[in-house]
């Protein structure tokens, strides 16, 4: 960036800086701010808009306040075939030829899905050559709905998984992403990235991974839409694993519409995925299934269980819980899940195991420079100085230690962990008082980043349905200090449509949503 504008960016506003980049770049400047999906693809039907054009806004929107300027640091790299893909677009929409909403739409993608043309790293030095040889299921399905890959996104270090004292957002190949909210605080992870760069607008959506909470967490602590999908309504192929049992990719996005629209696209049968053939028959199209009137009647519980370690997130909450009985919902208040938490030793020895068969199932198909946990264990101690400036790696070395998924222990594990969170815990729950939901606020504000003793998480909401492997949503409810809260709803297996339904008519009647200020600090 030349320096005039790196001068600018400090004096102005943040997206002031962005529209000056993108005159400086003789583009015709396009106000990217909030845009969603639905107005970008009517501006483009219209003609007032083009795919190069959009995707061009966004990179120069990126130049300016990820690069330089506030620096929230939430991109990784960039497509070099960007504005190819989005002019190749254009032609086929001038040709007559639209694919659906997401033609011409950009989207970020995680570090640690494949794409073709760019690293996958999962944030890794190990792995920043990694370059592989072809799309991710879910990237295909992408490119096959004309949306435009515009990049990858930063994310906590190996998705968190590889020390207890991670700071989320931090990776050794791209840095400390910030919170554009605040940018002395922490953006959650593990989705980091994609989490600061939607709620900052650097893309029009974006598509964030979970093992527990880190679609989420970082989407409620940006200010975003973020959707936790069954596990097996969204492919799992060729994204770096954690567990088989809990991984999923999902949507981060600023509107609950956006979120169905991406999730209409995401949402298909892999049968190459050992969770996948059962999604046959549980897809919908989600966004015609969206209503404003969707509260009315539905009965949901209030999970206590899951409040009490913030006040003003409690505030929030009852506020939140008024708006939907004002939509007409029945509020059973409070419910409780029997087994709560009784879930966590069991979930851990299954992530332990699960983790490192599927790393190395992954490391050694797809060709990566480290070719097994083992090995990257020792490239870590081998470049402990960039890899492990501020935590270590005790994680993986507890993974390294166990056996093949044929251990009794690891089947005893993963056979109570998902009892105790799902049909004794969350599925019971919502069959014996006959809930349409159940909803708690996702989790705290978000706390300052913390290199030295790592995260400071103060409560959450969404764990049980991790574990259980059922969907969850997290929609913006409020703020505190300037700082998005979120309200999650928990459903049962395959209930995304009437999930998203709710989480509309609740967005609809609040909008809570506020875009980001880039403050540097809370003034005391």
């Amino acid at each position: 960036m030349p320096l005039l504008l790196l001068i600018a960016a400090c004096g102005r506003t943040a997206d002031e800086a962005a529209t000056e980049a993108s005159e400086a770049t003789g583009a015709t400047a396009v106000d990217v701010v909030e845009l969603d999906v639905a107005e970008a693809g009517r501006r483009m039907a219209e003609g007032r808009l083009s795919s190069r054009q959009l995707s061009q806004a966004y990179l120069d929107r990126i130049a300016a306040i990820d690069d330089a300027g506030p620096t929230i640091n939430a991109v990784i790299e960039l497509a070099p075939d960007a504005l190819a893909q989005a002019d190749a677009l254009d032609a086929e929409r001038a040709a007559g030829r639209v694919r659906g909403p997401l033609h011409g739409i950009p989207v970020l993608l995680k570090d640690n899905i494949d794409a073709v043309g760019m690293a996958n790293s999962a944030g890794s030095l190990a792995l920043a050559g990694h370059r592989p040889a072809d799309d991710a299921f879910l990237v295909a399905r992408l490119r096959e709905a004309g949306a435009v890959i515009l990049g990858k996104t930063n994310l906590s270090e190996w998705a968190n998984f590889r020390s207890s004292r991670s700071t989320s957002g931090w990776s050794s190949r791209g840095g400390q992403t910030r919170n554009p909210y605040v940018l002395d605080r922490n953006p959650c992870g593990s989705s980091a990235g994609t989490g600061a760069a939607i709620a900052a607008s650097l893309a029009t959506v974006g598509v964030g991974t979970e093992t527990d909470g880190s679609i989420l967490c970082p989407s409620a602590v940006n200010g975003l839409v973020g959707l936790k999908p069954t596990v097996g309504l969204v492919s799992r192929d060729s994204i770096i694993p954690i567990s088989i049992s809990q991984d999923t990719a999902g949507p981060m996005t600023r509107t609950v519409a956006d979120a169905a629209a991406l999730l209409s696209v995401l949402a298909t049968v892999d049968p190459a995925d050992p969770a996948g053939a059962a999604a046959e028959g549980r897809i919908a199209d989600y966004l015609a299934r969206l209503d404003k009137g969707a509260l009315a009647g539905k009965r949901i519980g209030v999970l206590r269980q899951a409040m009490g370690y913030h006040p003003d997130v409690d505030a929030a909450t009852e506020g939140a819980l008024e708006a939907l009985r004002a939509a007409g919902a029945e509020i059973v208040d409070p419910v409780e899940i029997a087994t709560w938490r009784q879930w966590g030793g069991a979930e851990f020895e299954v992530l332990l195991y699960e983790f490192k068969d599927g790393l190395d199932r992954y490391l050694a198909d797809s060709g990566a420079p480290v070719a097994s946990l083992e090995a990257l264990v020792a490239w870590n101690r081998d470049n402990a100085d960039r890899a492990m400036p501020f935590f270590d790696q005790e994680l993986f070395e507890q993974a390294l230690a166990k056996g093949p998924l044929t251990d009794a222990a690891y089947l005893e594990a993963r056979d109570s962990a998902r009892r105790l969170a799902g049909e004794e815990g969350l599925l019971a729950l919502l069959r014996d008082k006959q809930l349409d939901a159940v909803v708690a606020p996702t989790t705290g504000p978000a706390w300052p980043t913390d290199p030295v003793l790592g995260d400071h998480f103060t409560g959450a909401g969404y764990g049980v349905a991790a574990v259980a492997g059922t969907p969850s949503i997290t929609v913006p409810m409020g703020e505190v200090r300037g700082l998005p809260l979120g309200l999650s709803f928990l459903g049962p297996a395959w209930s995304e449509a009437e999930l998203l339904a709710m989480a509309y008519a609740f967005e609809q009647a609040t909008l809570a949503r506020r875009p980001p200020t880039f403050t540097p600090t809370l003034a005391p």
